[in-house]
Order: C-alpha cells, then sequence, then structure tokens
C-alpha cells in the first residue's frame, strides 16, 4: 500500500512491509526519531510526553508500540487512552509536557493509521522539524536511556471533563441559551472516540434529547469516515423522521465537524466555520484566517464586521501562524475545522457544537434558516491519483504560466484568483493525489470550472 510522510507527521497503512507501509518498524523508529528531536530542541525539558488514540482497529497496537519507545528514550508517557486529537492539544499545555503524539488518521479508512506530532505548546510542529525528525528516523541515529533512566506510563483519564469544562467556561458559549431552546440533536460519531465525549459535551450544555448514531468506540467504521455529504445518508434520513434540530457529524478524532439541517440537507462543511466565525465576530470584533482552499464567505463575514481576512497555505500549523501574525480572534479550514484560540490553537469539533449551538439558540433561526442568511458559494472538490511518473511541480509551473494574466498565488501549489471564482490545485498532505477545489456562486459553474481545469492537467500529464 503506502506510507506518507508529511507536515501532517507520518500515514500509512497497517501490515506489509517495513518502509513501504506503517509496520512496527515504522512506528517505533518514527517514535523513537520524535522522541529524540525533543529532547534535543526543548529548553527546560520536562521528559514528559502526552499520548493519546483514536478508536480505530490498530490503535491500541501502535499506541503500545509508541508509548514504550517513549518509555525507552527516558519519558515518562500520559497515556489518555481513547481520547480527541483536541484533548490531546490541550493535554499537553495542561500537564506542562514537551510534546505530544496523536495515534490517529483522521478521516483515513480504517487500514490507515498515523502519529500525529505535537510541540510543548500543544501545536503541530513546523515543517521543518518533520523534516528533521524524518531524515533522523531514515539514519537510524538515535540513543536510548540505560537500565537506571527508563522512563514509565501514567494512564490518566481526566482529561474529557477537563476538556469540557474548558469549554463551558467560555464566555461565548452559553448553557442558559441551549437548555432553554430544548434542542433535538442527532449525532454521528463514526464508532470512534466522538462517541465517547460528544455525548457528554452535549449533556453538559443542557442538551436532554440527543439521539446517537454510531457512538460505540469499536473502530468500526459504518461508513466512510470523512465526513461529506455523500457519507451522511443514515443521519440526514434520522433528522428527518424524528424531526430533530440539528445534527453534527465529527471525523473519527474529533478535529472535524459537519453540520445537517434540520430537513436533513447539508449544513455544508465549508460553513461550519463561516457560521462561527459569524457568532464570534459579531461578540469579539477582529481578524480570521482560513486556507487558501475554504470558501470566500468568511472573507465576506469578517469584511462584515469590520475585520480583516488573511489566506494560509493548507495544513494546520499553517492557519496556526497565520492566525497568531494577524491576532485573528477566529480562523481554521473549510473541512469544518474550527479553531478558537480563546480556547486552543488548534482544530476542535467540540467548541465547534458548543458555539454554534449558542448562535442557533440566540438566532431563533432553523439550522437551514441560519445557513441561509450566508453569502452563497459552492465549491467542487475533486482529486486526481498520482502516479510515480507524474512530474506535479511541472504541471503546476505549466498551469500557473498559462493562467499568468489572472491572479495567481503560488504560496501553496497554484491558486487562480477569477474575476467571480477561484480554482486551487495541491498535492495532498495526507493522501498521493492532487486535489483540486474550485468555487463559484453555484454547483454548476464550480463544475464546469474545475473540469476545465482538471482536463488542462490531463493534457499537460499525456504531453
Amino acid at each position: 500500500m503506502t506510507v506518507i510522510k508529511s507536515i501532517s507527521g507520518i500515514r500509512g497503512t497497517i501490515g506489509g512491509k517495513a518502509h513501504e507501509n506503517l509496520t512496527p518498524i515504522d512506528i517505533v523508529s518514527f517514535a523513537a526519531a520524535y522522541g529524540t528531536w525533543i529532547a534535543n530542541n526543548t529548553p527546560q525539558a520536562t521528559k514528559k510526553l502526552v499520548l493519546g488514540r483514536d478508536a480505530r482497529i490498530s490503535g491500541s497496537m501502535v499506541s503500545a508500540l509508541v508509548a514504550n519507545t517513549l518509555v525507552a528514550l527516558g519519558y515518562e508517557v500520559i497515556d489518555l487512552g481513547l481520547a480527541s486529537t483536541p484533548t490531546v492539544e490541550i493535554a499537553v499545555t495542561e500537564e506542562s509536557a514537551d510534546g505530544g503524539i496523536i495515534i490517529t488518521a483522521s478521516h483515513n479508512p480504517k487500514q490507515w493509521n498515523a502519529l500525529k506530532l505535537l510541540n510543548n505548546k500543544g501545536e503541530f510542529l513546523h515543517d521543518a522539524a518533520g523534516k528533521e525528525i524524518i531524515a533522523s528516523a531514515e539514519k537510524n541515529n538515535m540513543c536510548f536511556a540505560d537500565i537506571n533512566s527508563l522512563g514509565h506510563i501514567k494512564q490518566n483519564n481526566t482529561y474529557n471533563s477537563i476538556h469540557i469544562q474548558k469549554i463551558l467556561d467560555l464566555p461565548l458559549v452559553d448553557v442558559n441559551a441551549i437548555r432553554n431552546a430544548n434542542f433535538t440533536v442527532a449525532i454521528d460519531c463514526v464508532n470512534s472516540v466522538g462517541g465517547i465525549i460528544i455525548p457528554e459535551l452535549l449533556q453538559a450544555l443542557g442538551v436532554t434529547s440527543i439521539i446517537p448514531l454510531f457512538c460505540e468506540p469499536t473502530g468500526h467504521f459504518p461508513h466512510n469516515p470523512e465526513p461529506l455529504p455523500e457519507h451522511l445518508t443514515e443521519i440526514s434520513e434520522t433528522i428527518k423522521k424524528t424531526k430533530a434540530d440539528v445534527g453534527f457529524v465529527v471525523d473519527p478524532d474529533v478535529d472535524r465537524l459537519a453540520i445537517i439541517n434540520e430537513d436533513g440537507s447539508m449544513f455544508g462543511e465549508e460553513y461550519t466555520l463561516v457560521a462561527v466565525a459569524d457568532y464570534v465576530l459579531s461578540h469579539t470584533p477582529g481578524n480570521t484566517v482560513s486556507n487558501l482552499s475554504s470558501t470566500r464567505a468568511l472573507h465576506d463575514i469578517t469584511l462584515k464586521h469590520g475585520g480583516s481576512y488573511e489566506a494560509a497555505a493548507v495544513g494546520e500549523v499553517n492557519v496556526v501562524e497565520k492566525m497568531k501574525e494577524t491576532q485573528a480572534v477566529i480562523g481554521g479550514e473549510g473541512n469544518g475545522g474550527v479553531i478558537y484560540p480563546a480556547l486552543h490553537y488548534g482544530r476542535d469539533a467540540l467548541v465547534g457544537i458548543a458555539l454554534f449551538l449558542t448562535h442557533l439558540a440566540k438566532s431563533k433561526k432553523t439550522c437551514s434558516e441560519l445557513r441561509n442568511s450566508y453569502p452563497k458559494y459552492v465549491i467542487s472538490k475533486n482529486k486526481i491519483e498520482l502516479t510515480e511518473n507524474i512530474n506535479l511541480d511541472t504541471i503546476l509551473s505549466q498551469i500557473a504560466t498559462q493562467f499568468s494574466h489572472e491572479n495567481v498565488s503560488t504560496i501553496d501549489g497554484v491558486k487562480i484568483h477569477f474575476s467571480h471564482d477561484w480554482v486551487h490545485l495541491r498535492k495532498s498532505n495526507t493522501e498521493p493525489i492532487i486535489r483540486i477545489y474550485a468555487e463559484s456562486s453555484d454547483e454548476k459553474s464550480s463544475q464546469i470550472l474545475a473540469n476545465k481545469i482538471i482536463n488542462i492537467i490531463k493534457e499537460t500529464i499525456s504531453s
């Protein structure tokens, strides 16, 4: 199958040959390289690291390998067990740890797993650090602790409650408003860690009518775990049958949030951040950031509230860096990733749910009415599988040249801004594909634009 080493960590399929897949050899090597890098690059190190995992089938095996590799390097490992990505991020700072590792392949199918790497701020490592760790793993030049300096593993199952309490303490989260709205909420947690923490969060927010779908953390995903409309037919039908007010869907590690309207239609994953930002900006004027592949609607909403919008390269670490640079009060990614600095600098579906429900309760609107109040854009999301003989850099360079008469950005692949539309081409950080995103005012126009660019790519490849 495959293994991918990138800014997002190391990700691959379980089983097969070493260095071609995510095998125990690769897991131990990469964990050791990370632990060594942390020791060499963390001033006043505590020799403490946080570990958590989603519920996918290979998780316990991968987590055990990682934990004991870190013990062999002399670390105290704070093992949260089944925990969401944002929960692990919060735990790093709460524990004053040197960093953390999250065992999750996010939205990838069950045969995949990954190691996501955090620094001592509970944020993802920068690209340069990731490259150093990859190089170190390939050289196998790590040095392990002697018998008297081995670390140990400490189990800690308190961080779901800590995470939820921090959300409840946010000034913009209004539990009374949510409770008084008497919402019926359907949830699809794809049989992973969301099934543990999201019902707890909703109950803490005063939601008493919860319709759970796929909330057993077995790791047996009942559908493709990426929260896209074509994968969410069951919760859509459930909402219509039960007359629920809203539906929430998360990916296996709970950093992406998709919302379903009361009529079973999609709120639109791109509009999760738009709606939350609208609410936050109405109470906390300021700037916003999203990545280059996200909807223009955030730009429009930000300007409406008197703020300034900036676009960052794709990747959470890039968005966070730009948010800090511009002092953004809210930001994230158009895949349903909400980053709210008042809580922490990480994509967090849980804080997204709390802020959205507050917004919905105070708006006195239905979900679909709230969605229709925002600028209308439609993004067509397409991809082309990469093969070894495809030189992506050459293709992107040729397309940038071909459209040089337009407004072209090359900070992350190639993004072409037309007068009323845009298209963004880039290599995925997590899969061997080229992503082609195109946005226009309606579905037909965005797909026509996407198809035009796809045909140009195919012609370039064939020539």
